[in-house]
């Protein structure tokens, strides 16, 4: 394995000229590599055009066979290491780096409260498959889209209870999420106030920068001790915003099939000038969704109005290697100048 610690001979590892290693490496200049077999083309090019113009000299043979020897081989190996001393020179001209590029992201979060109503009402089919687990799914996408954003969980019929404390654990939260369901809370009804109630108990020591409580109920306050207004003034009190949403359509809306194949409608009406003024205390806004499309929608808005800001930082940290490279070379150099000093650059020619 190849070391890359601050070891003076570290440069002297064979496995610094293998595949995997070079593969590795991020080339500042690139192009400068094509370069690398034009190298030993100007090498056969030299000796293409010396070849009919070199001194030879004849010289008298014993009859018999001429044995094969290596001097004729050694004779070419200072032109070989002066060869790779060109390329090596070559690769560390394309400056092989490493980066080590580290992202940071920094966002100052905001708290926000989901208060989700799970009344009998929710189970009508007006929205497709029905209006919980519309609101469900819903739900769901925006807390995909969150980034450091603390997220609660209230669930609420005729009482109201706190699903899930103030969060990042997002996987957490999309599990509470699925597992609510209809008949969750035993004593039917509405309790708008009293979800308010146990929303503002959740935030009011946070120290975010913002406070959000997203109400979605399809009825009105039939339940509970606290009237929503004035939940809605403590809110306010604590400075946290009101977002309500009113869910479902007005009129006849089918119910159930009985046994016959019949279908059964009930009537609906939805208060929603109670959940207009709650939003209007709370300092946010009253939405109607009467489709998923639109409740979809609906959850966009109130995703631009309280986005957070992430901010992004980069580490690179930069190391270069061609200095590996120009050791070998030099070395390959020092080797060509005792090579061109010995006897082998004189050893004639068969």
């Amino acid at each position: 394995m190849l070391r890359t610690g601050n070891d003076f001979w570290d440069w002297l590892s064979l496995e610094w000229f293998s595949f995997s290693t070079l593969g590795s490496f991020d080339w500042v200049y690139p192009l400068v590599l094509y370069g690398l077999p034009a190298v030993p083309l100007l090498f056969l090019l030299k000796w293409l055009f010396t070849l009919n113009s070199r001194n030879k000299l004849d010289m008298a043979m014993f009859e018999g066979k001429v044995r094969w020897q290596w001097s004729s081989v050694l004779r070419h190996l200072p032109n070989l290491v002066f060869m790779l001393f060109m390329m090596l020179v070559v690769v560390a001209l394309a400056r092989p780096q490493r980066v080590n590029e580290q992202v940071e992201l920094n966002a100052e979060g905001i708290d926000i409260v989901l208060a989700l109503d799970v009344s009998g009402s929710m189970e009508l089919e007006d929205i497709q498959p029905n209006r919980l687990t519309a609101a469900k799914e819903v739900a769901l996408n925006f807390i995909e889209g969150r980034v450091q954003d603390r997220i609660g969980m209230v669930v609420f019929a005729g009482d109201a209870y706190s699903l899930a404390p103030l969060t990042t654990d997002y996987q957490l939260l999309r599990d509470n999420i699925n597992s609510i369901g209809f008949q969750m809370i035993p004593n039917d009804g509405t309790a708008i106030g009293s979800a308010l109630a146990v929303a503002i108990n959740r935030m009011r020591d946070s120290e975010a920068k913002s406070k959000v409580v997203i109400l979605i109920s399809d009825g009105e306050n039939t339940a509970g001790s606290l009237n929503p207004e004035l939940a809605a003034q403590l809110a306010y009190a604590y400075g946290i915003k009101l977002y309500t949403i009113g869910i479902g359509k007005d009129g006849q809306v089918a119910y159930e099939v009985d046994e016959t194949g019949k279908t059964l409608y009930v009537e609906t009406q939805m208060d929603e000038s109670t959940l207009r003024q709650i939003a209007t205390i709370g300092a946010g806004q009253f939405f109607r969704a009467d489709s998923k499309s639109a409740l979809q929608e609906i959850f966009n808005k109130i995703n631009k109005l309280e986005k957070t800001e992430v901010t992004e930082k980069r580490f690179r940290d930069t190391k270069d290697y061609y200095q590996v490279y120009l050791k070998w070379a030099l070395l390959l150099l020092l080797i060509w100048m005792l090579l061109k000093n010995t006897f082998i650059t004189n050893v004639l020619e068969d």
